[in-house]
């Protein structure tokens, strides 16, 4: 099936049609909120889980012919967007204290470079870095990223350029293609 017509089932119900839905999008998700925070695993997956929850309360305001992908982006970079204007904070374990950060599986080939990349894109303002990372490491199209961030594709366009040129001048030297 594919994810509109998951949608519309969950729409009617099918609670197997979220799961399907979450299973199938939960990694790219969490792949992407983990960028928004920053390389910070643990607040990716408190956004993950207020984005889907969002996902279950709105599912009744999807729309019948609209993409679900664009849709739970947007859901996604709202709830990035709302974390950052209240400010991180730290989730407690059921005894009280501070978790533990847990280490996060390196699967890139240069682990260093990719920590550089994060480290620049954290430095790039919101908008430029939720344009960059939504079109370049979540392949959503700039219309997509558009009906993501509620603006027009030229718009992100000139977003994104402005991004990518503040990356190449912060990864000067680090990377060069």
């Amino acid at each position: 099936m594919t994810d509109e017509e998951l949608m519309d089932a969950f729409r009617e119900g099918d609670a197997q049609a979220f799961d399907a839905l979450f299973s199938r999008y939960a990694p790219l998700v969490r792949s992407y909120l983990r960028r928004m925070a920053g390389g910070d695993s643990a607040h990716a997956d408190d956004l993950l889980q207020a984005t889907f929850l969002s996902v279950v309360r709105a599912r009744g305001r999807f729309s019948r012919g609209a993409r679900f992908k664009p849709w739970l982006y947007a859901i996604a970079t709202n709830a990035a967007r709302d974390a950052h204007r209240r400010g991180k904070s730290e989730a407690l374990t059921d005894d009280g204290t501070v978790p533990e950060q847990e280490a996060e599986p390196v699967a890139l080939k240069d682990p260093g470079l990719e920590r550089q990349v994060q480290k620049a894109l954290a430095q790039l303002p919101a908008a430029q870095r939720e344009a960059i990372v939504l079109h370049r490491f979540e392949g959503l199209s700039f219309a997509e990223v558009a009906q993501v961030v509620g603006l027009t594709e030229s718009a992100v366009k000139v977003r994104a350029h402005r991004g990518y040129e503040a990356l190449r001048g912060l990864l000067k030297g680090v990377w060069e293609p």
